[in-house]
């Protein structure tokens, strides 16, 4: 029985969980949804099973709607983690109760549960109860129990989640046999790649309740669209280069753009997906018609047997500059790393640490255009406000995705407020092709905060006077409340701003301040910015603090110029508050990035109090980071 879901939609408070999901799942096909903890995978299953409403969308079993049918009338079967048996009832008690409650005659019920029970591998223990049964065993039953009634649909929630991993696989292949025998239309959830890629005839990748990307476990490994998707699944490196005439520029190295590849703007940033398994290494230099794509030599940092295989970690001298997305760069790392995995009976087997190679790749894989998203909140469009105008320029030199984004409070507003957004759109299309426009009706922080779930924005940006924020001691619960719940840096700007050439880090020595130099170092990288990471030393401060500080700066500003920006640190000394305004204050920066400390994270300045001060007191942008240490 096919399943078709259209818009799927659920939201929990101001959470939104799913966020309009559409699939079509085929007769008889195992499809697996798969994602983090809290994606909102186990809640698409419940509004499939009929155990939760959508707030909107549809739900097509079989072509017959059921969004608003009753479970017990959906003729679905579900199996939980926890199995969820009768403890007081037998094993073939327990597959026999729904056939129970339908009113099947006890001749019928008994057969159907002995030949469930066979194919589950239990037979022979139908009189057994839960309690002398393994997990694994357990869960066979629950399975059975599931299929007693011929369900047009299994649903099947972590099944495997609780067991140890070799009953896992055993019970996997178990699943397999019976769903492909029964050819039942099947959904499993699972965080579990491996059990994924066993399973599946295909996979749906959820992140934040959005349905990412769907395809064969192969395709969705080697050829994935999203850079979600590719580091979700599998390792691999991601390396961040640029399009130059049909090439991708990685520092020193020129790769041919595939015909096939999706196709990129002059001059825009291009990320390159190559499989650790796909990457050579070699001591002798590899020649011209090996079909061996080089990246130049890189020495050995880390080398993990693992029997048939050999893990290492190598540093590339020719990527120098390169931005990596996967394997994450260390703080304070200056050189782009990448994995390999070989076979130990290869060339290079016993390879030293620090020992130099010549490294290649065989096959790479280009994903869709990527840029900084920024979601740009204006509720006067047509007067061109400064955050609209500096996020505008910053999606057009940056080469990223702008959303303008406005609210109303009142339904006959919506039209002229849609004119008026749609037509900065038209202006700026030809600049930014990612530009988009949206008009919501509802309350400002509800509905901004439902709109930053929705889109897996990088920054939103705000200014600093808003139609009903008259002052500045409403606009500053406003951000804090925004960064709380969103975690998600925020510009204000005050006025029209000239191109950003110089930024300021301002950042705390230690864990929470890495953050900061993260983001505003990316935003550098995408506008060829200057960059000035400064800290404060209190005067109090002895010898041992004044080196650790020295040192944090030293590794900050090492991250960025691995990635081409040029960099300087700067060490004041005295009161915070005052050191950092002041600074801050100076001609030469034309945007401050400083941390925003959550109240889960520590605190070891008037970091806020300095924030919140910059803002009010100086025209220039900021762009506020949230600070949060699990």
């Amino acid at each position: 029985m096919s399943i078709i879901l259209e818009n799927l939609r659920k939201q929990f408070g101001n959470t939104l969980v799913v966020n309009n999901v559409s699939l079509d799942i085929q007769d008889g096909e195992l499809f697996v949804l798969l994602g983090a903890s809290g994606s909102g995978k186990s809640t698409i299953l419940r509004m499939i099973a009929g155990l939760l409403a959508p707030d909107s969308g549809s739900v097509k079993i079989d072509g017959v709607d059921v969004t608003h049918v009753d479970a017990r009338k959906r003729n679905v079967g579900m199996v939980f983690q926890n199995y969820s048996l009768f403890g007081h009832l037998r094993v073939f008690e327990n597959v026999e109760f729904g056939l129970q409650v339908r009113g099947l005659p006890k001749a019928q019920r008994r057969n159907r549960s002995k030949e469930l029970l066979e194919a589950v591998g239990l037979t022979g223990l139908g009189h057994r109860y839960p309690s002398q049964l393994s997990g694994g065993q357990q869960q066979r039953v629950a399975v059975a129990r599931a299929l007693a009634y011929n369900p047009k649909v299994l649903l099947m929630d972590e099944p495997f989640g609780a067991l140890d991993v070799k009953i896992r696989g055993t019970l996997r292949q178990n699943l397999q046999e019976i769903q492909r025998r029964l050819k039942v239309t099947t959904i499993l959830v699972t965080h579990d790649q491996e059990e994924a890629f066993e399973l599946a005839d295909r996979i749906g990748v959820i992140e934040r309740g959005q349905l990412i990307e769907t395809g064969p476990p192969d395709v969705l490994y080697h050829h994935p669209k999203t850079e979600i998707v590719a580091t979700f699944i599998g390792g691999g490196n991601i390396l961040v280069g640029r399009e130059d005439e049909a090439h991708i520029r990685l520092g020193e190295v020129l790769l041919p753009i595939p015909e096939q590849a999706p196709i990129h703007a002059h001059g825009s940033p291009v990320r390159v997906l190559f499989r650790p398994e796909t990457v050579v290494t070699s001591r002798e230099k590899f020649a011209n018609n090996s079909g061996i794509y080089p990246l130049g030599q890189g020495r050995v940092l880390k080398r993990i047997f693992n029997g048939p295989v050999q893990r290492m970690v190598l540093e590339m001298q020719a990527l120098a500059g390169v931005r990596p997305l996967k394997p994450a760069p260390q703080y304070g790392q200056p050189q782009t790393q990448i994995e390999v995995v070989e076979t130990t009976t290869g060339l290079n087997h016993g390879v030293e640490i620090n020992e130099v190679l010549w490294v290649g790749v065989r096959d790479y894989h280009i994903l869709e255009p990527s840029g900084i998203k920024f979601l740009v909140y204006t509720d006067t469009p047509a007067e061109n406000p400064p955050a609209q105008a500096l996020a505008l320029q910053l999606g057009q030199v940056t080469k990223g995705f702008v959303t303008l984004f406005s609210i109303v409070t009142r339904e006959e507003e919506l039209a002229d407020r849609q004119s008026q957004i749609d037509h900065i759109q038209q202006v700026w299309q030809d600049r930014i092709p990612q530009i988009a426009a949206q008009v919501e009706r509802g309350t400002l922080t509800d509905q901004l905060l439902l709109k930053i779930q929705s889109g897996n924005y990088d920054i939103l940006v705000l200014d600093r006077q808003f139609t009903g924020i008259d002052n500045q001691h409403e606009m500053t619960p406003l951000l804090q409340y925004m960064l709380e719940q969103t975690l998600l840096p925020v510009l204000t700007v005050s006025k029209p701003s000239a191109r950003v050439s110089h930024m300021l880090i301002c950042t705390a020595a230690g864990e929470p301040g890495k953050s900061d130099v993260q983001v505003g170092g990316r935003l550098a990288m995408r506008t060829h910015s200057k960059v000035t990471v400064f800290s404060v030393l209190r005067p109090e401060s002895d010898q041992a603090e004044k080196e650790r500080v020295g040192d944090y700066l030293q590794r900050a500003c090492r991250s960025l110029t691995g990635l081409g920006i040029d960099c300087d640190t700067l060490l004041g000394s005295g009161q915070p508050m005052e050191e950092l305004f002041n600074e801050a204050d100076k001609p030469a920066y034309d945007l401050i990035v400083m941390g925003a400390p959550l109240p889960q994270a520590p605190q070891r300045t008037h970091w806020p109090e300095v924030a919140f001060r910059i803002i009010r007191e100086l025209e220039k942008p900021v762009l506020l980071v949230p600070m949060m240490v699990k």
